[in-house]
């Protein structure tokens, strides 16, 4: 066809077969290439718009092969904006929902220009009538639905990358942060690209990752994602963003100047400071929520083939999820989606790693949870995804949801045994010890078979979901009436306690046992086994004022306040500010302990065994005094953890030791009590590397140097009798490591 046409003067004739080799629009010599899945439709359109957004022109997709529709539209290139209409039933009580009156997104479009805006013509069916979404609805959505952006390959630029970090696992600390929240009120950041991508490759907020020394940034969802109606109409925002539109094109909410060049240049950014990035996806549903939800993509598209519907009762969705519908993953097409989701994510923007929300409902099969089901047999053999780390939020609130430690070797798991356990032992409850004892250890007891290592558990004490950490020493109940559902969202049982007062107070002795707790959970995290995940702001004392469901809270609530912002004197005290600056240099020491430290981050489950190099233990239990502590005492406050390992690196010098040995004590009660540190390797003394009771003092001697450790009588488990009192605090934790003599 003459190339001087303009996209309203194609016909159908001019289309040609194109291919269906790759889903999506693909520019192609002459034009572009679509391809779009849709087992059960009749007719397959795509409309091209004019920059303004008026409808140009609607071409029916020529060819078929199976399930995928596709054709040639030639003169078109980058830029070009487009939709697709289905045809098809619509007898939703069979599972069909077509309508071509509403315009749908391209579930593989990596761009798109505009958003949704809530209108009654969203729907597929006329919300007016008393039969709900057995009507059908004959209004036109186009002018309320973003519309995809045909992108050309060099788009966001070819340049060098520096290459990825690749930390190995027994390294890692993830740092789990809402982008917006994280930089939105950062001092330093400009407003221009405050709580955007472009935000997080500020000097200013590498400058605070790198003094906290995490190693990786785990991002609440980027995928483009909408509002739901009901908090539209309350003035308040899906700010998580659980609620995604489409897995391929970034949320336009976090987009800079640079627009998507800004993610790769952030991501790059970070890479060079030595940071992964890992994004959490939300594979398990999407925004078109349940039978009287928008249709915007994936229902029109093909609602029987996309979601997983009630068997006997095809107009009713699976809703394993609590969102309204369930991602049908058995089907193939959409697990290709979601598997070409993740390659895009991690070949085009160079991300380290996903944690899959609900991840549950991903590994459901007709018959239930199967770890070697059709999403994590893709998942495990792909060689892009190989070399990215892969976390699972192993629940989902369907049959059989709560699956912790059935995961596949190779995958890790929010471990929230870890978190409830860790909670309840500080907060005080009665014969919460041995309860504790396995999460120190990297939970072995759920993480150990089939090859697992500890860093399989991904420990923490707070998350995005729930208390922050200052706000689960300040609140005994949560505080959510922002939210306006009456208070009833959230959880209601929060492990928490607020030491005697509820909220903020200027009681001196509160505040400083709040602190104390706060050391106590926090440095419980990092000298665990295991992989430490912190929460943004707990390293600053950032607080919701109560609020743990904060899922809509786009304003001061959910953002980070920062020890530095101003007016911080103003809206938090004096105090405040410094608890937090002294809370931020107190975990950035225990990250940098972690790392000096590899006996605190073994590659292999601890079980007491004896090693043949020096006929000790690779880990021991100590009491208050001598022996091991009273499991059976519901009262056990004082307990010692002796772990013994290789160092990392051999020794520099000769008289260096080569092992790497640390006790962590713990004294929960309210009293001081003494405590018998085992004899010190050969030739060293034991040091007090760190006390939350004494969060600033340096590092100390704790004892003389102990000799002749090999004559030390053994007792029948082969541990060494205890050698040295020291004065453990109350309520604190102390982690105490050998040092030469000399030191």
């Amino acid at each position: 066809m003459p190339t001087t046409l303009s996209p309203a003067d194609l016909t159908p004739a001019d289309l040609g077969p194109g291919s269906p080799a790759r889903l999506g629009a693909h520019i192609v010599p002459g034009g572009v290439d679509f391809a779009v899945f849709s087992a059960n439709a009749a007719k397959l359109e795509v409309c091209l718009f004019e920059p303004g957004g008026s409808e140009q022109v609607r071409l029916p997709l020529p060819e078929r092969t199976g399930a995928i529709w596709h054709g040639h539209v030639p003169g078109i290139g980058a830029g070009q904006l487009y939709g697709l209409r289905a045809h098809g039933a619509y007898q939703p009580e069979r599972g069909a929902r077509f309508n071509p009156n509403k315009l749908l997104v391209d579930p593989y479009a990596t761009r798109l220009a505009g958003r949704v805006t809530e209108a009654e013509a969203l729907y597929g069916y006329d919300r007016r009538h008393a039969t709900r979404d057995l009507s059908f609805d004959a209004r036109d959505s186009a002018p309320f639905v973003p519309k995809a952006v045909v992108i050309g390959t060099d788009d966001t630029g070819a340049r060098a990358r520096p290459p990825r970090p690749r930390h190995r696992w027994d390294q890692t600390v993830i740092y789990e942060a809402h982008l917006k929240g994280l930089t939105a009120t950062m001092p330093g950041v400009p407003s221009g690209v405050a709580g955007t991508w472009e935000a997080l490759g500020h000097d200013r907020v590498i400058a605070h990752l790198e003094r906290l020394g995490i190693t990786a940034l785990e991002l609440l969802p980027v995928h483009a994602m909408i509002d739901d109606a009901f908090l539209i109409e309350k003035n308040l925002a899906n700010y998580w963003g659980y609620n995604t539109l489409s897995y391929f094109a970034p949320a336009k909410r976090y987009l800079g100047p640079a627009g998507e060049a800004g993610i790769i240049a952030a991501v790059d950014r970070l890479h060079e400071a030595g940071i992964e990035v890992i994004l959490d996806v939300v594979y398990n549903h999407t925004a078109e929520g349940g039978a009287i939800g928008p249709t915007l993509s994936f229902r029109g598209l093909d609602n029987a083939s996309y979601y997983r519907l009630m068997p006997g009762d095809q107009r009713r969705y699976v809703d394993d999820t609590g969102c309204g519908n369930t991602l049908n993953l058995a089907n193939p097409f959409v697990l290709r989606l979601v598997m070409d989701s993740l390659r895009h994510w991690v070949t085009h923007y160079g991300i380290d790693g996903f944690r899959f929300d609900l991840a549950t409902t991903l590994a459901r099969e007709p018959g239930g949870f199967d770890p070697t089901g059709g999403f994590l047999d893709a998942l495990m053999q792909d060689p892009v995804l190989a070399d990215v780390k892969l976390i699972m939020e192993p629940w989902d609130i369907g049959p059989g949801g709560y699956q912790l430690g059935n995961w596949p070797a190779g995958t890790a798991e929010w471990n929230d045994r870890f978190r409830d356990d860790v909670r309840r032992f500080w907060r005080g409850d009665a014969g919460t010890a041995p309860s504790l004892a396995p999460r120190l250890l990297g939970s072995a007891d759920i993480f150990e078979r089939g090859g697992r290592p500890p860093f399989s558990s991904i420990n923490f004490v707070t998350a995005h979901d729930g208390f922050t950490l200052a706000d689960l020493t300040a609140y005994a109940t949560k505080h959510n009436e922002a939210n306006g559902e009456g208070n009833r969202d959230g959880h209601g049982e929060n492990l928490s306690d607020n030491h005697g007062h509820e909220g903020p107070t200027d009681d001196a002795a509160i505040r400083a046992a709040r602190a104390q707790r706060r050391r106590n959970l926090m440095a419980t995290l990092m000298f665990s086994q295991g992989t430490p995940m912190l929460l943004a702001g707990d390293e600053v004392t950032n607080s919701q004022g109560g609020n743990n469901n904060a899922y809509c809270q786009d304003n001061s609530t959910g953002w980070i306040t920062w020890p530095d912002e101003q007016p911080f004197a103003e809206e938090r005290r004096e105090a405040d500010r410094a608890e937090a600056l002294a809370m931020l240099a107190f975990a950035a020491r225990l990250i940098r302990l972690r790392r000096a430290h590899p006996v605190l981050r073994q590659t292999r489950f601890l079980h007491g065994h004896v090693r043949a190099a020096d006929g000790c233990p690779d880990v021991e239990w100590l009491g208050a005094l001598d022996g091991a502590p009273r499991w059976d005492d519901p009262g056990l406050d004082v307990i010692g953890l002796h772990l013994r390992g290789a160092a990392e690196a051999p020794a520099s010098t000769a008289e260096a030791s080569d092992e790497d040995d640390v006790v962590i004590a713990i004294n929960r009660g309210a009293l001081p009590v003494t405590f018998r540190l085992p004899a010190a390797p050969h030739g060293l003394a034991w040091w007090c590397e760190l006390d939350t009771a004494d969060p600033g003092s340096p590092a100390t001697a704790a004892s003389r140097t102990t000799e002749g450790l090999r004559s030390l009588p053994e007792g029948r488990d082969g541990s060494r009798r205890p050698a040295f009192p020291v004065t453990l605090q109350g309520r604190s934790l102390a982690l105490f490591a050998p040092r030469q003599a000399a030191e």
